[in-house]
């Protein structure tokens, strides 16, 4: 795992050299979302198929 100053930099590299500020937080966001859900699926914090959808159709029955 890298540290999270080296991660940032690499995000900055890949990014183009007018990108804004409001771009490279979003960025950042998503990046730290997606190591969240990774994790989460390692630990097993994860729903099946049917839990999904029986979440869904509480939400959709509203």
């Amino acid at each position: 795992m890298q540290t999270a100053k080296k991660e940032v930099s690499e995000l900055l590299n890949r990014l183009p050299q007018d990108c804004s500020l409001e771009n490279i937080q979003y960025h950042l966001y998503v990046l730290q979302k997606i190591e969240r859900g990774l994790k989460d699926a390692e630990e097993g914090r994860v729903y099946t198929k049917a839990e999904v959808e029986e979440i869904m159709a509480k939400w959709l029955a509203k």
